[in-house]
């Protein structure tokens, strides 16, 4: 049931995507927010506590519901409620129109374009970035970005699948994702800012539920490009990153695809206090990782890596299926 629902969400996603205000993305915004303003007081068991109930309750409210559905109504009725989160939760055009954008403006030779695109994009300030950085940061914003909306979303969904929980693990992943995210730009901001243990907290977290599936991600893109390169860059240079599990995931990609990432970080734009933007990518020590200089035609590359990716999930999700019903 797995691969169906996953297939079934992937296509309805590239026929109507969701939009970044959809209501559950609203909904999600508003609760987060709330459980930070009445439980965060500053311990860290208050930032614990605020995480749990953030990140948690919804997860296994999602999960209870998978369990209800399956015990009223049998597997058709569970098959559409997970169809309905990893709708929600897993998909490529909640991110891929700026990829998009900056590709085709760059293509177009309007680098000027491009630079305000990433800015918007991540919130940085990208005003004097040369055109081979710019290609720099998005294919690292892009990979990240399949990454945290597309393949952790996949492997927590398998792993609550296998608990009996359905979809709660897709929505456990995209939560600590977004609740991390929330509360480190809630933190800068000048009206009830977010304290310290809360972002401590949820940082700790994100790190361990980002573990696996960042190697899991890491290794599809082994797989699908140049193995003994990912690896070998994967081995020797993940750890340079400030983040190690980006690290691990942009030392996989830059292997994989010959292509020289990490390098200084852009910096970061005012934050306004309100909603949060999608993480910068910590910079490296020295000039990056080993490759060639980023270039456009890297970004051709960089799909097809993806969907290759997706492609192999899609057949070991086939060949579980076919063991599980054949055994």
């Amino acid at each position: 049931m797995a691969f169906f629902a996953i297939a079934l969400a992937l296509l309805l996603e590239q026929v109507r995507p969701l939009t970044s205000d959809h209501p559950a993305a609203i909904g999600l915004h508003r609760w987060v927010r709330l459980v930070g303003h009445n439980v965060d007081a500053g311990g860290a068991q208050h930032g614990w506590l605020a995480w749990g109930l953030a990140v948690g309750l919804p997860a296994l409210a999602v999960g209870g519901v998978h369990v209800l559905l399956s015990w009223l109504g049998g597997w058709p009725l569970a098959l559409v409620w997970s169809v309905a989160m990893l709708y929600l939760t897993l998909g490529f055009r909640q991110f891929s129109h700026h990829f998009t954008g900056i590709r085709d403006a760059l293509e177009m030779g309007d680098e000027e374009r491009a630079r305000g695109l990433l800015a918007q994009w991540q919130h940085v300030d990208a005003s004097v970035v040369p055109r081979s950085e710019i290609v720099r940061h998005v294919i690292e914003y892009s990979v990240l970005a399949a990454h945290r909306h597309v393949f952790g979303v996949l492997a927590w969904f398998c792993i609550g699948a296998l608990l009996g929980l359905g979809p709660a693990g897709a929505v456990f992943f995209r939560n600590a994702e977004y609740a991390t995210r929330y509360w480190r730009r809630k933190e800068q901001a000048a009206d009830q800012p977010s304290s310290p243990a809360l972002c401590r907290a949820a940082e700790q977290a994100w790190l361990l539920i980002n573990w696996l599936p960042a190697r899991t991600t890491a290794l599809g893109f082994a797989i699908v490009g140049s193995f003994e390169d990912a690896i070998d860059v994967w081995r020797n240079h993940a750890a340079r990153f400030a983040e190690r599990n980006d690290g691990v995931i942009l030392a996989a990609t830059a292997g994989a695809l010959g292509v020289r990432l990490g390098g200084t970080s852009l910096r970061p734009l005012a934050p306004d206090g309100a909603s949060p933007v999608p993480a910068t990518v910590a910079g490296v020590a020295g000039d990056g990782l080993p490759g060639e200089v980023p270039r456009t035609a890297h970004f051709t590359q960089v799909v097809g890596l993806v969907w290759r990716t997706v492609a192999l999930w899609l057949l070991l999700l086939v060949l579980l299926t076919l063991a599980h019903v054949l055994g």
